[in-house]
């Protein structure tokens, strides 16, 4: 007897989806850049995984998270050369010794991947060559394989939310549905306006510091927190007020005003509201790009959910539901929305190889990123200025490449698994 996880919806859509050989293989190929970018710090690092001193063992690649974290610091002997300097009585370096910013002074100005390079054995060559300031291009592509995922992953994940949550508003309630108190409704606005100045544009100089000192993540989850606390207190406040002061109730247009919302978004082209964003921001940091794009790209996922649950909510099921009297939310999350989401992630497919080629077009363009910061599109502009360089346009561009086709085959693939549904 098959057991109830091999007959469910989504088990079947999966065996279907891997059943498509190009879809197999494009997730074979996400999946070993996923490892890449995981396991990135492991696989290009100037900094050995082990190493022994005198009478010391060290790992300190391990302890560089410490480092960064505050947790600890590095022993003086590390502190007077650098790491390929040390004499090492045993040592174990990465497959490739260098990290994304090792500038190799002996071997600036574009070293071929074919041409002479200034090493002391095979073991420091530069395989994929370098670039003007004598950066290691493979390094570099590994540090992009994991810009790009991220990219992909937590840019789409923020459109994701906002568009669940949007189009669940819109196709679900429409303009009909949704009753609220008109104090409920002022008490958000302004909890709205409050969160934004105080979580984040009141904020805006610290989380500008914290960019530069690679500690962005707390401050954005400290924005997030306060935000969250003003519209805690403003519905805490309204619970009150309808509690004693029974406050007249208004049925609002939900529909309507996001559907003008997403038209507003889409009359304006992507790219150039994404440089428009990014031009007013004082400092660059990769994490403003992920989110800025993110901001930008909830509109599909906000119309293909809501065009599927304007078709289930007048399902029978539903329908049954409402007549057993069960709350709309209840309804919206446990019985409408998992028959919905479907489409969703064939939307979210696509939309990661559009995050990607936004942020390497952003990179390409010198705009957006970090000081420091190693992407792909960062890499294929420095042809540029070395038109001679092919190999810092064929690595980074076939990298490019791959993975927006990977995505793209990966939303195929789901869609024709869904079809046959």
């Amino acid at each position: 007897m098959q057991s109830s996880l091999a007959q469910s919806p989504w088990s079947q859509v999966w065996r279907r989806f891997r059943k498509g050989r190009t879809a197999r293989w494009s997730w074979r190929v996400l999946v070993a850049m996923g490892f890449v970018a995981l396991l990135a710090d492991f696989i290009a690092n100037e900094k050995p995984l082990y190493c022994k001193l005198g009478a010391s063992n060290y790992f300190p690649a391990f302890k560089q998270y410490a480092v960064d974290l505050g947790l600890a610091k590095w022993d003086s002997v590390f502190l007077q050369k650098s790491w390929d300097e040390h004499n090492y009585e045993a040592a174990i370096f990465p497959p490739i010794p260098y990290s994304s910013t090792t500038l190799d002074l002996k071997n600036t100005r574009c070293r071929s991947p074919f041409g002479s390079q200034s090493v002391k054995s095979l073991r420091w060559r530069h395989w994929l060559g370098t670039d003007q300031l004598g950066r290691d291009v493979a390094a570099g592509m590994v540090a992009g394989t994991r810009v790009a995922l991220l990219v992909g992953v937590i840019s789409m994940g923020i459109a994701t939310l906002l568009g669940i949550l949007l189009g669940s508003l819109a196709g679900f309630f429409g303009d009909d549905r949704m009753r609220a108190s008109w104090t409920g409704v002022v008490l958000n606005l302004l909890a709205l306006f409050f969160a934004w100045f105080y979580g984040f544009s009141a904020r805006s100089f610290a989380m500008g510091e914290a960019a530069k000192n690679g500690g962005i993540g707390l401050e954005l989850l400290k924005g997030l927190g306060i935000a969250a606390a003003i519209f805690l207190l403003a519905n805490g406040l309204n619970f009150f007020i309808k509690k004693w002061a029974k406050p007249r109730r208004i049925t609002l247009p939900l529909d309507l005003l996001i559907m003008r919302a997403v038209e507003v978004m889409n009359a304006v082209p992507g790219l150039l509201l994404l440089l428009a964003m990014v031009a007013v921001l004082e400092k660059s940091s990769i994490f403003y790009v992920m989110a800025i794009i993110g901001l930008l790209r909830w509109t599909p996922v906000t119309r293909f959910l809501r065009a599927e649950l304007l078709r289930i909510r007048n399902l029978n099921y539903i329908e049954a539901a409402r007549a057993m009297a069960f709350p709309e939310w209840r309804i919206l999350w446990h019985h409408a929305l998992p028959n919905a989401i479907g489409p969703v992630l064939i939307v979210v497919a696509f939309g990661a190889a559009s995050a990607i080629l936004m942020e390497s077009t952003l990179s390409f363009l010198g705009i957006g990123i970090g000081s420091g910061g190693v992407t792909w599109g960062g890499m294929l502009s420095e042809v540029r200025g070395n038109p001679s360089a092919w190999w810092l346009a064929l690595f980074p561009g076939a990298a490019i490449f791959v993975a927006v086709t990977v995505f793209n085959l990966i939303g195929d693939g789901l869609s024709a698994a869904m079809a046959e549904r």
